[in-house]
């Protein structure tokens, strides 16, 4: 899944719009107006006439060229294609009326105190007798739309070997099935597939048709991505050839919502007896079904239940940027970085006053879901997303994103759970520590390991030359025993030997030209190693 962040639409600033709509000598106004001419008529105060139609014109040669596209779909695919360039059509209409920064800070307040609640106090309840009946309404979704591109892998990153040879998708089936035997119940698994990943992942799918799981897939919408001068897209057709696959992307996902309804399968569930769905990303390994969090949901203390509940975690130095549960306007509403107003990034980063940060764990009432997609009451900030492609165009992505829908769902909450339930595998260096034996693997579950003294993660940092899992896999003859390892940093052309122990704070430096081969066996422990240090077989 494409990443989430980037800008808003306010911060698009280019020239002077009154005097291009005035150059009467050029030809269609779409010529003359740009993404960013838009932006700055759009931030100053009301909306005027000529404001207006420059908005309608761009919508029109948006429509048109939106159904010329649709005109090349072939027969079996007009359908979802229709549903999918309306839902961007909606998209960029929304994209066109909006202005300036999407959060007023000065009604943004700290969430009251019982919005989010402490894990211990809902652990605290233990579990009912009947566990299992709880268990049967629920549904698990995977985020399965990303790529492993960013550690050097091709296909799906569900599909990366992460432990003992297992793929994330390999432990997410082993969890589900272990809870099926064990409660004699039947939770199914969704995957909510991008056009990238939707073909290798059914692939592989047929591997699980002995387990006691239950496999669905849907995919995500496929949207057009925008030229960011001429504001209308770069695709001309439909196809799946190679010079168009620049043409589409999947468009965050804060889509879930209307691919889910719109595949059929939320009706299917529902019908199923399904009520809840716990969403969370693929690479997450810490996203596992929690009885008690569950159970909380299902026989709320106060017999009302939530639509809508976020996992959040405490906030580290490292998580500075991750989005936080706010209160604004009466509501709960999620704040990503991208939607702060520059002069108060450093105030949003702040440890103390946003302690908490959101971990894309997620459970949601399938009813409201079905509820308020068809009143077309979800409502998601739109994240700009520019990108430059190959090629070199500019080109801007209109995205959403999942939690920030909980201001539109009744009684939602936070609920701050161990950073346990945060474990995600967005690097080799993240991919080093969930291998290590400070986790132990049971049933597809990764937990800390008893032998860890204290709970908390090392900080692991590792160099270029370990980006690529191909090559981060070549320089560990077996993986370091990092029970007692406080902080470890490489960089270089390091190699690791069988057998090895790092303790307490490590930093490995081979400098451009020398290579560091740590030996078989060796201790590192409160080490600087740099320099040049090689060994040969004879």
């Amino acid at each position: 899944m494409s990443s989430l962040a980037k800008e808003p639409n306010s911060s698009l600033i280019l020239p002077d719009l009154y005097r291009k709509l005035h150059s009467s000598h050029l030809g269609n106004i779409t010529d003359r107006i740009t993404l960013t001419d838009l932006s700055k008529a759009m931030s100053g105060g009301g909306m005027s006439q000529f404001q207006e139609a420059i908005r309608q014109e761009l919508e029109e040669a948006m429509k048109v060229d939106l159904e010329k596209i649709l005109s090349t779909a072939p027969e079996s695919e007009l359908e979802h294609t229709k549903k999918d360039l309306g839902g961007f059509q909606k998209l960029f209409h929304r994209f066109l009326q909006e202005k300036g920064p999407s959060v007023d800070w000065g009604k943004i307040q700290r969430p009251p105190e019982d919005s989010i609640q402490p894990y211990e106090k809902i652990k605290a309840r233990g579990l009912p007798d009947n566990i299992a009946s709880v268990l049967n309404k629920l549904v698990v979704v995977k985020l399965n739309g990303g790529l492993g591109t960013s550690m050097g892998c091709k296909g799906p990153k569900s599909l990366i070997g992460v432990r003992n040879e297992n793929t994330f998708l390999d432990l997410t089936v082993k969890q589900i099935e272990h809870l099926n035997k064990t409660y004699n119940t039947d939770v199914p698994l969704v995957l909510m597939n991008s056009f990238n990943t939707d073909e290798d992942t059914k692939k592989i799918l047929q591997k699980y048709s002995h387990c006691r799981v239950k496999i669905y897939t849907f995919n995500q919408s496929r949207y057009p991505r925008v030229n960011k001068e001429s504001l209308l897209p770069i695709a001309k057709d439909l196809s799946y050839s190679v010079e168009n696959a620049e043409a589409w992307y999947p468009p965050g996902h804060g889509d879930i919502y209307a691919s889910f309804h719109n595949s059929g399968l939320l009706d299917t569930l529902i019908d199923e007896g399904k009520e809840y769905i716990f969403v969370s990303n693929i690479d997450n390994l810490g996203a596992t079904v929690d009885l008690y969090l569950l159970n909380h949901l299902m026989n709320p203390p106060n017999g009302k239940r939530c639509e809508f509940v976020m996992e959040v975690t405490d906030k580290t130095r490292a998580d500075v940027k991750g989005g936080t549960l706010t209160q604004y306007e009466g509501k709960l509403r999620l704040v990503e970085i991208a939607q702060v107003p520059k002069p108060h990034v450093d105030e949003f980063k702040s440890v103390s006053k946003f302690k908490i940060f959101n971990t894309n764990n997620l459970w949601i009432s399938l009813s409201a879901v079905k509820r308020l997609q068809e009143a077309n009451a979800i409502d998601m900030e739109i994240i700009v997303n520019p990108k430059t492609l190959d090629g070199g165009l500019n080109v801007v992505q209109l995205e959403t994103a999942v939690g920030a829908a909980i201001k539109s769902f009744e009684n939602s909450m936070g609920i701050n759970v161990p950073r346990s339930r945060f474990l995600p595998v967005k690097t080799t260096s993240d991919l080093l520590l969930v291998m290590s034996n400070l986790y132990s693997l049971n049933a597809g579950s990764l937990t800390m390991s008893e032998k860890r003294e204290f709970p908390t993660v090392p900080l692991v940092k590792l160099g270029s030359s370990f980006t690529k899992v191909q090559d981060y896999l070549k320089r560990f003859e077996s993986i370091p025993d990092m029970l007692e390892l406080d902080h470890l940093t490489v960089s270089g052309d390091v190699t690791f030997g069988k057998n090895v122990v790092l303790k307490g704070t490590v930093i490995i430096i081979a400098n451009h030209g020398d290579r560091i081969d740590i030996p078989p066996g060796a201790v590192l422990e409160n080490k600087i190693v740099s320099g040049n240090l090689r060994i040969l077989d004879h």
